[in-house]
């Protein structure tokens, strides 16, 4: 299974918003990105994520699971974009921050560090252990 890292800005969309969202989950919707589209596409059900917080935070602060695979935006008034469904799994015991991930000499070839704009990003394995290693996971 792939692993990803979404990122949202904690005033439109906040970890906290998605913990209440409970089992049902949320939609994630806005992407306006064709490279950020295919990473939405290439999900799979049960899949994990990051949950990352940008600009205000920087750092991944939890983790999501793909609950409904992609399907239309409905916020797209173009039609060509669309969105996945995820819920919250957990928080990490301790945000991994873009400062840290950027220090760390296992992470330089992650996107985050090399494309930090993209807002929906394939992340490895290796990438994903050494994130939940730093987050005492």
């Amino acid at each position: 299974m792939a692993h990803w890292l979404l990122k949202s800005e904690p005033s439109s969309w906040s970890w906290d918003q998605q913990v209440e969202a409970a089992a049902k989950g949320t939609f994630w919707n806005g992407v306006r990105n064709h490279s950020a589209k295919l990473n939405l596409m290439a999900m799979k059900k049960g899949e994990k994520g990051f949950f990352y917080h940008s600009n205000e935070d920087k750092a991944v602060v939890g983790v999501v699971e793909i609950i409904k695979t992609y399907y239309p935006d409905h916020t797209d008034e173009s039609g060509k974009f669309g969105m996945v469904d995820v819920k919250a799994v957990k928080a990490l015991k301790k945000p991994v921050t873009l400062a840290q991930i950027k220090a760390e000499p296992r992470l330089k070839d992650m996107v985050l560090v090399n494309n930090s704009r993209l807002s929906v990003q394939p992340v490895s394995d290796e990438e994903w252990r050494v994130v939940l290693e730093m987050a005492d996971e």
